[in-house]
């Protein structure tokens, strides 16, 4: 067998693992190897080799090295918690900055708790244990789920496709993780155990500082709006796949959808509310991340506006972009678009002021082909009842609006911040929501195929965490535009998609993560989505224009 790694090709005539293939390597590393892709699908350390390919390590100061870090932890803090507590439940909710948080019933979630957990899970690392995968057919899994009385991993013997069950075991520990883990424990050294709220948060470093924790910070108007929209689908009874599965099974889906676009439409006409309460408002500022559905949420608020008997007005701040010759450049030399300083703040600001003052403005439209702002006679003035409404990436950094005062200002942070979990310690991390939405919205809107997406997407994220996340505690509202039912619902446009990316292609790690995600959900067809859903957006046939 013929093993390609960077720029030698190993011959082996036997099976071996990675780790010991490419130990040398391995310790070698600047920052701890965590997993590996082995021909383009993700791997741990411990896969054994049997055939020819290509290997790529993967470090914790990588995004999929940090995924694997907190799967690893996650992991390992249910062994601690099933040592400690048995038959006890516990619950992996939403994600915070650089932390998971977890629910625990029936244990009074105390210092002692903190601390007994901390120590058992520093305990297992330390013993550096060796987690293994075991795969198992439809017989074997019956029959260990019989014996075991256990729903862990369950999931997966549920869809009935599933000719191999996979389970990690560590000791006599086990659990199911739809995405890879590391193959021993000592590698998540770096954690910290922390009560929050009425519940644990699990926080951990990112990829920027691997081998130290962030400072933590307090999103609290995040963590309320997750929870606000957790206890209601706890209502509705669909906070895991398995759940929601079963109401597309007994046929009770329209209801959810109807109650779910209900809560949507409650919450944009609340924000509208509020912000018709304070005459002194006269700019709304949406920003949010890619796929946040940004657009909708815009059109679908000023029809609450002009139920307040409020005319919505919209500025593009992509008019005002500075002059292509005084763009700043990255550190590649190429224009970087998405800094601030590629707004002329100087004009925008001169604009926005006139505008609430009551003056009239000449509009720019920028030509992006040419790089330069023209002035083609559109003549804008702001009636009494009026509002700016202005979406961007920038809209929740008071730099770009540094000369309208504070109360003249509502701003709007929209996310889809997902609160359905696969099983309890498998989350569906809003960036995976996100991503589904835009490889559909890619497609169905833009040309692009899902190869192209997943490729542009980390460069999408490095953009979101320098522009946007730092500022969604200073907003006035938190919008969650996620839908319980979204991925059932683009399951259909995706998967396919996905699967035409070719196993030579380094998108295909990513795209098998996502199938294996998307294959757990049924699904259901989109002539009951409402045509005024948000979700629109991304598949097509809705009321608004885009």
């Amino acid at each position: 067998m013929k093993i390609q790694y960077q720029d030698k090709t190993i011959e082996i005539n036997c099976e071996v693992t990675i780790q010991e293939l490419l130990k040398d390597e391995i310790e070698k590393s600047k920052h701890t190897v965590i997993g590996a892709t082995f021909n383009n699908e993700y791997v741990n350390l411990g896969y054994k080799i049997k055939q020819s390919g290509e290997i790529k390590l993967i470090n914790i100061a990588s995004k999929e090295g940090t995924k694997i870090y907190r799967r690893t932890l996650i992991y390992i803090l249910g062994m601690a918690f099933e040592k400690l507590y048995p038959r006890k439940g516990m619950i992996v909710n939403y994600q915070l900055p650089n932390s998971m948080f977890f629910e625990i019933e029936d244990v009074e979630i105390t210092e002692e708790l903190v601390q007994n957990l901390t120590d058992c899970m520093k305990e297992i690392i330390e013993k550096d244990l060796k987690i293994e995968q075991v795969i198992m057919n439809r017989k074997e899994a019956e029959e260990f789920f019989e014996k075991n009385n256990t729903v862990r991993g369950k999931l997966q013997f549920d869809l009935k496709e599933n000719q191999e069950i996979y389970m990690y075991f560590c000791e006599d520990y086990y659990n199911y993780c739809y995405g890879t883990l590391a193959n021993r424990t000592g590698i998540t050294n770096v954690f910290e155990i922390v009560k929050y709220d009425d519940g644990l948060l699990l926080r951990y470093p990112n990829s920027n500082k691997p081998e130290e924790l962030p400072k933590l910070i307090q999103s609290k108007k995040l963590a309320w709006a997750l929870n606000e929209y957790d206890d209601i689908h706890k209502i509705l009874n669909v906070n895991t796949a398995y759940k929601l599965n079963k109401a597309i099974e007994e046929g009770t889906i329209k209801d959810i959808i109807m109650l779910d676009e209900a809560l949507h439409e409650k919450k944009i006409a609340n924000i509208a509310d509020e912000i018709a309460k304070n005459r002194k408002v006269k700019m709304v500022l949406i920003a949010g991340p890619s796929s946040s559905g940004k657009t909708t949420f815009a059109q679908r608020l000023g029809i609450q506006l002009r139920i307040n008997r409020i005319k919505p007005v919209t500025i593009s701040v992509d008019n005002y972009f500075v002059e292509r010759k005084d763009n700043p450049k990255d550190e590649n030399g190429n224009y970087d678009f998405e800094c601030i300083e590629a707004i002329d703040l100087e004009l925008f600001n001169t604009h926005l002021t006139k505008l609430l003052n009551g003056e009239e403005i000449e509009m720019p439209e920028f030509d992006f082909y040419e790089g330069t702002k023209r002035y083609n006679g559109k003549k804008l003035r702001l009636a009494q009842d009026e509002i700016l409404v202005i979406e961007g990436i920038h809209c929740l950094n008071d730099k770009l609006t540094s000369k309208i005062a504070k109360d003249q200002k509502y701003k709007i942070y929209i996310s889809a911040l997902t609160v359905l979990n696969m099983d309890r310690y498998n989350r569906i991390s809003t960036t995976d929501t996100r991503l589904v939405r835009r490889i559909v919205r890619d497609y169905q809107f833009r040309g692009y195929n899902a190869k192209h997406t997943i490729g542009a997407w980390n460069m999408v994220n490095r953009g979101e965490e320098k522009n946007i996340f730092p500022y969604q505690e200073e907003s006035d509202s938190i919008f969650n535009t996620s839908l319980i039912y979204e991925l059932s619902a683009l399951k259909t446009i995706a998967v396919p998609l996905l699967e035409e990316i070719k196993q030579s292609e380094p998108e295909y790690a990513e795209a098998r993560r996502l199938i294996n995600m998307l294959k757990y959900f049924k699904p259901i067809p989109q002539d009951i989505i409402p045509s005024n859903s948000l979700l629109k957006e991304f598949l097509g046939g809705g009321d608004f224009k885009y």
